[in-house]
Parts: C-alpha cells; sequence; structure tokens
C-alpha cells in the first residue's frame, strides 16, 4: 500500500466512504447530512496536511488529516481524522496510516495529539490506546448513537 499526500483530485474518490462514514453516525460528531461541498471543505481545508492511502490496485482505500487543533501558544499541539473505507476493514490500513500521521506530526514539530471527541463505543478507541493515547476524561451521554443510544464522547491525548 501507498500511503501519500492527498491532491485536489483524490477528493472524489474519498468522497464515497466519507459519506458513507459519517451518514452511518457511529463514529464521527459531523452531521450525518452533511453535503459534499461541505464535507470537501471541512475535509480538504487548507490549513490541513490530507492524507490517502492507496492499495496495490490503486483503489483509494483511506485517508487522514492532520492539523493544530489549538492556535496561537498552543498550536504545537496536533489534531487529526482517520476514514478507512469499511470494506477494506481489518487488513492493518489504519493503523499503518495513524503511524505515517503520527511519525509526520513529529517531524512537523508537534509536542501532542489530542482527539476532542471520540465516540466511546468506536473500535478505534482500542487502536489508539495500543499507540499510547491516554482517555483524558469522558463527557457523558453527548452523542445519540444510532445503535447504542447515548454514550460518551471520549477525549484522549498522547505526548509525541
Amino acid at each position: 500500500m501507498l500511503i501519500r499526500e492527498a491532491v485536489a483530485q483524490d477528493w472524489p474518490r474519498i468522497w464515497p466512504f466519507w459519506h458513507r462514514i459519517v451518514a452511518a453516525a457511529d463514529t464521527y460528531t459531523w452531521d450525518p447530512d452533511t453535503s459534499e461541498e461541505a464535507a470537501r471543505a471541512l475535509w480538504m481545508a487548507p490549513a490541513k496536511r490530507v492524507y490517502v492511502v492507496e492499495d496495490d490496485t490503486g483503489a483509494l482505500v483511506a485517508s487522514a488529516y492532520l492539523t493544530a487543533n489549538y492556535g496561537g501558544p498552543a498550536a504545537r499541539i496536533a489534531n487529526a481524522g482517520f476514514m478507512v473505507d469499511p470494506d477494506q476493514g481489518g487488513r492493518g490500513i489504519g493503523r499503518a496510516l495513524a503511524e505515517h500521521v503520527l511519525d509526520a506530526a513529529r517531524a512537523e514539530g508537534y509536542r501532542g495529539m489530542v482527539f476532542n471527541a471520540v465516540v466511546e463505543t468506536n473500535p478505534a478507541v482500542k487502536l489508539w490506546t495500543s499507540f499510547g493515547f491516554t482517555i483524558l476524561g469522558t463527557v457523558p451521554d453527548a452523542y445519540a448513537h444510532p445503535r447504542h443510544g447515548r454514550v460518551g464522547l471520549h477525549i484522549m491525548y498522547k505526548t509525541l
């Protein structure tokens, strides 16, 4: 698999799985009805460094972004978002992309990474804790999950 920086022309290949993931309302706090235009502006914003994963056939199977979570004196704390095509799960794509983005964050001088709202039922919580992220706190009953009802949102952090 190839992990590379995204170009504008990648968006039409990101959008189908981006939309599928957000519309499912399982893992992201974004509006499930987000339009393609709004999604592109959100994911591909100029302040974000965006990455994509291509498998051996050239299919685009995942994407992530890296950006500063805060500004000013706290600008050395990163934030990131990750999406793997649901049809491609279990192949190690998310782990490889996470390693790549964490390495990129370190190389860019970030001192830590924070996730502001990780749905507590998200299977990625296990992935993030395996990378050394800790749960700083949980906002209880903050997320209306379509299957689990009201669940918490974790705030997770890792020193880089």
